[in-house]
């Protein structure tokens, strides 16, 4: 997938102002419109600058996008960074993830689509005001934070920095920021939402505030895999461990514990400890389970004692480890 560099696409500075951007999208879309255009390519240009313009025009989309940095360059083999929109707080409808805008699949081009393709969705008081007489009820804002596997293991006290986009008086996008103080509640995982009441824009009148949600993503970890409540770990073992069988000593994210291992146990069996993955978070549901996936790690033979024992074991084994395949 190639890097779309959108400032480049439609002729302006990093800096542009808002009023600038539209002032240009307009000029450009005269320009390439293919009603009118005697541009050869003035299709594929204006949808080229339509997209451009789809994402600069709006401060939130425009903010997480500049994140991403000025080193990328146009054309540039790119793939989006794992919760690269983390910590932007924004306005908007129900979140799935992303700053998607509901466009038909296919719309945009693959780049806009690993970045904005998903997520905005009508729903709750979304990006509207609900009226109430002489009074509005502020909308909601959502933030998408990261946390530690251990945070939903056993709660926690964290406290988020969440960037604001919004346009100064000159009409530059600039973020502000603020720090909140959050309570991670024990059992949560990834995708659920925490809300904070009254976090969201404030009400007009004597209507209330809105609230701002928080889509919980975990920090990647390094031994443990995460699904829904349940924790994988890749276990290394031994030959004559997986042959033979043995008790071995495991992590899990509650503390070590003693795991048998049958005889005969081939790389990539997966072991299940009931119970030992993420917590329950109310009656209404059950905890996770640890799988424990062997992987059969084969010592060195860099002496010539390790040398030995390996040829010991060639004229002991009449073992072809490729004979399914007919070789």
């Amino acid at each position: 997938m190639e890097f779309k560099d959108y400032y480049e696409v439609m002729g302006i500075k990093r800096d542009a102002t808002q009023d600038e951007i539209k002032r240009t999208y307009r000029k450009l879309a005269r320009k390439y419109h293919p009603d009118v255009s005697k541009h050869a390519d003035a299709e594929a240009r204006f949808k080229e600058v339509g997209e451009a313009y789809e994402v600069l025009k709006d401060p939130e989309k425009r903010s997480a996008y500049d994140q991403l940095g000025a080193n990328w360059k146009a054309g540039q083999d790119f793939n989006a960074p794992p919760d690269w929109d983390a910590g932007f707080e924004f306005s908007g409808g129900s979140y799935t993830g992303g700053f998607g805008n509901g466009a038909d699949a296919g719309a945009y081009s693959d780049f806009f689509e690993s970045l904005f393709g998903q997520g905005f969705q009508a729903g709750g008081r979304g990006d509207f005001r609900t009226q109430r007489g002489f009074h509005a009820t502020g909308s909601d804002h959502h933030a998408k934070v990261l946390i530690d596997l251990e945070d939903a293991m056993n709660g926690a006290i964290r406290s988020f920095s969440l960037r604001v986009p919004k346009v100064d008086a000159q009409g530059h996008v600039t973020t502000s920021e603020r720090v909140l103080k959050v309570n991670i509640p024990k059992g949560v995982k990834q995708g659920q939402h925490i809300r904070l009441a009254g976090q969201g824009n404030p009400g007009m009148g004597e209507g209330r505030p809105g609230d701002l949600y928080l889509e919980i993503e975990f920090n990647p970890h390094s031994i443990y895999r995460v699904d829904g409540r349940d924790v994988y770990l890749d276990l290394p073992v031994a030959p004559w461990e997986a042959a033979l069988g043995a008790t071995v000593k495991v992590p899990t994210p509650g503390g070590k514990v003693d795991l048998k291992i049958r005889p005969g146990s081939a790389n990539g069996s997966k072991m299940r400890l009931k119970g030992r993955g993420i917590p329950a978070s109310s009656s209404n549901n059950s905890p996770g389970d640890l799988y424990v996936i062997l992987k059969v790690a084969l010592p060195p033979a860099g002496t010539d004692s390790e040398k030995a024992a390996y040829e010991k074991m060639r004229q002991s084994f009449s073992f072809n480890p490729r004979a399914s395949l007919g070789v």
